[in-house]
């Protein structure tokens, strides 16, 4: 069925993410200074292709900052995000 991967109402993920085991974790978080190192060689490297440069600046800022925030709204001109919730009561056995 194309455009539907999963049932409607179900997830398609139900175990959530898989968890990354602790010794994998271990190892890459042992590589972080090297790494952080490396993209700062990229980052100032004026042969280095100017995507490989910019991709290394904004590697360093989003771990050093966190990433930028994403404005949330409904026009995408900072307008407001409209709703609509419709509430009806209806009696056992009328619905």
């Amino acid at each position: 069925m194309i455009g539907t991967p999963f049932e409607p109402g179900k997830s398609g993920n139900p175990n959530g993410r898989p968890k990354i085991p602790a010794e994998v974790r271990e190892l890459a978080r042992s590589l972080t200074v090297e790494a952080i190192e490396t993209h700062a060689e990229i980052m100032r490297d004026k042969a280095a292709p100017p995507a490989a440069r910019g991709a290394s600046a904004n590697a360093i800022l989003d771990r050093a900052w966190g990433k930028p925030t994403q404005p949330i709204d409904g026009d995408g001109e900072g307008g407001a995000i409209r709703s609509l919730v419709e509430i009806r009561f209806v009696k056992p056995g009328e619905e």
